[in-house]
């Protein structure tokens, strides 16, 4: 009697962990996602005034394939993201996922720092579990508003098994791309995010998730970056090129302390020629000096038209310069090996 009483014990309890649904934890950070207008034809709109309660409850369907828990880590525009923030956010992600309490995480954030967010995430995050960033380009009360798909979509790519090991994705207008590669292309458009240099990865159509490439550089638990006992990052500051330059930008960027700079050249990296005596210095005085390109894709290589033997100089590979200063930033944490960092840039 005891023997069938425990197979049947053991029977529900599987039946049981066999419908059981993953557990996603939807952190808030604010953005258009969350903001809010005085009417559904209205332009104009406040970033980071919706809560993340009522941001799971404009989207019921996602209580039925996950068990949702959510936090407001934070209730800004994207545009006031800031280092305090990053940490603060990156360090409860890594508590939830390696603790078991959560089988993935979306975040939802404003577009206009995105990628910079995804990135800084995708170089800290100690986890293979899914990570997602998700927001809108129309707010919550406007008409046609895209905020309620894109938050159903992200809950589908986090609890997809095959997300698994991809590093922080973002996912926007059905697509899902990569971390390091994404980028903001246009000011208002939906399908404003592109990666430039590789293209999307996979793609999410009313929550059927498919992937056909995945990231090959380091990220998250293969990522040479810890936040273990880091309170706050080193300045890196981005100077960028024009015709007519000046030096003063890199000037006053050494004199208030950047312990690093992103050169953001002309075509492949190349400063005006005052700018590139003034980032010489810079280098020589011990500031890392990392060249880059404001065209928006492509690779900076090493040794164009400039010698960055002679100047010290540093480059970014096919970053852009905002992701190329979160990987400084994290890079000058754990060293001021110009080898070592270029390193860095070449692998992750």
């Amino acid at each position: 009697m005891r023997l069938i009483f425990k197979a049947v014990l053991l029977m529900i309890l599987g039946a049981t962990l066999a419908v059981a649904k993953p557990t996603i934890y939807i952190l808030a950070t604010g953005g258009t996602i969350a903001g809010s207008g005085s009417g559904s034809l209205d332009s104009s709109y406040t970033s980071g005034t919706v809560t993340v309660d009522k941001l799971i409850a404009a989207v019921p369907d996602i209580n039925k394939i996950a068990t949702i828990k959510g936090e407001q880590i934070s209730n800004i525009g994207s545009q006031d993201m800031n280092n305090e923030v990053w940490l603060k956010l990156a360090n409860r992600i890594n508590e939830l996922l390696n603790s078991g309490k959560a089988d993935g995480i979306v975040v939802t954030h404003g577009t206009d720092t995105m990628e910079e967010t995804a990135y800084f995430l995708n170089l800290v995050v100690k986890s293979d579990k899914p990570v997602v960033l998700v927001g809108a380009m129309r707010n919550s009360g406007s008409l046609s508003a895209d905020g309620p798909l894109n938050l159903f979509n992200a809950v589908n790519v986090a609890i997809s098994k095959d997300s698994v090991g991809k590093g922080v994705v973002v996912v926007m207008n059905d697509e899902i791309h990569a971390a390091r590669e994404v980028t903001k292309t246009n000011t208002t458009g939906v399908d404003t995010f592109k990666s430039p240099n590789s293209g999307k990865i996979g793609t999410v159509f009313y929550g059927n998730v498919k992937y056909y490439m995945n990231p090959l550089r380091k990220h998250t638990a293969s990522s040479a970056f810890d936040l273990t006992g880091v309170k706050e990052l080193p300045r890196v500051d981005i100077i960028y090129s024009h015709a007519n330059d000046n030096p003063d930008f890199v000037n006053i960027a050494v004199k208030n302390g950047a312990k690093g700079i992103i050169s953001a050249g002309l075509g492949n990296g190349n400063p005006y020629f005052s700018v590139l005596e003034a980032i010489g210095e810079a280098s020589k005085s011990g500031v890392v000096v990392v060249r880059d390109s404001r065209v928006g894709s492509g690779e900076t290589t090493m040794n164009g038209e400039i010698d960055d033997a002679k100047y010290g100089f540093l480059t970014c590979d096919n970053l852009n310069a905002q992701k190329a200063r979160v990987l400084l930033m994290l890079a000058l944490t754990k060293t001021s090996d110009k080898a070592k960092i270029q390193e860095f840039f070449l692998t992750h």
